[in-house]
């Protein structure tokens, strides 16, 4: 409507690049603890290398995932050196908003 003063017809267009809203909280012995924005496809290994990777004194075979699911809690379990590895690969499970990823 603003545009009406320039113009006759004016036609916006808005593009989304990112949405911010959606996150998944990392906490404990990673190099930056916090919340982390969801991206599409995002994976368990993908999120502790966004924040900064695992602590010097991260236990890597003890790492939990907390996710609600139908009002009660799920925990996964995820050992980092096995999938690295490439044991287990199933333990890299993708993300939904709202996961919280514990590094003891």
């Amino acid at each position: 409507e603003k545009f009406r003063k320039f113009l006759t017809e004016p036609q916006v267009t808005v593009i989304v690049i990112a949405i911010n809203s959606r996150r998944v909280y990392i906490m404990g012995e990673v190099n930056r603890p916090g919340p982390i924005p969801l991206l599409a496809n995002m994976t368990v290994l993908q999120a502790i290398t966004t924040a900064g990777g695992l602590g010097q004194f991260a236990n890597s075979s003890k790492i939990r995932i907390l996710r609600t699911e139908d009002g009660r809690q799920a925990v996964y379990s995820f050992n980092y050196k096995e999938v690295l590895a490439g044991k287990n690969p199933d333990q890299n499970i993708l993300l939904k908003h709202g996961d919280s990823i514990v590094v003891p």
